[in-house]
């Protein structure tokens, strides 16, 4: 009697762990909320105030939901669009070259980026810029044509 019991606590456990993430996505869905990426451009401009102000943005945190295990240092990785006439002005300021990103989003919390951003890039990067005079790390790629800045800084407020 005893093994009927564990086997029906286990069916019914296995339901609830299929039906709680549904209900979550319903949830989210119904209370019109996007949980995939943040559109709030002020974080943005504060860890990197030389590219401010910004139009757009789409970007992912580390810390964002429960997905991940909990860590110390903070990622914040994704696009936003630089105001008319910016990206003229850092180009004309710094030395750029042409350089794609390393990676395609391949972090866990990075993908919900995959597939956004600029159609065919061309991505230039300067290396000057990512520095900053700071001791995060960061990496800042532009598309001259959408005036889009593709980012992954670690730790940027410091």
């Amino acid at each position: 009697m005893e093994r009927r019991k564990l086997i029906g606590i286990g069916i019914a456990s296995g339901a609830g762990l299929v039906i709680l993430p549904a209900w979550w996505a319903v949830r989210q869905v119904a209370n019109g909320t996007d949980p995939d990426w943040h559109t709030d451009p002020a974080p943005l401009e504060q860890a990197f105030p030389l590219l401010g102000p910004l139009t757009e943005a789409k970007w992912v945190s580390s810390r964002d939901g429960d997905r991940g295990m909990p860590s110390p240092d903070l990622v914040i990785s994704g696009f936003a669009r630089l105001a008319p006439g910016k990206l003229d002005e850092l180009t004309a300021a710094h030395a750029f070259v042409s350089e794609e990103p390393t990676d395609d989003f391949s972090s866990w919390f990075e993908k919900p980026l995959k597939g956004e951003g600029p159609d065919a890039p061309q991505w230039i990067r300067s290396h000057e810029l990512d520095r900053n005079g700071s001791d995060s790390s960061t990496g800042l790629w532009f598309d001259r044509r959408s005036d889009t800045v593709r980012f992954r800084a670690l730790n940027p407020y410091g």
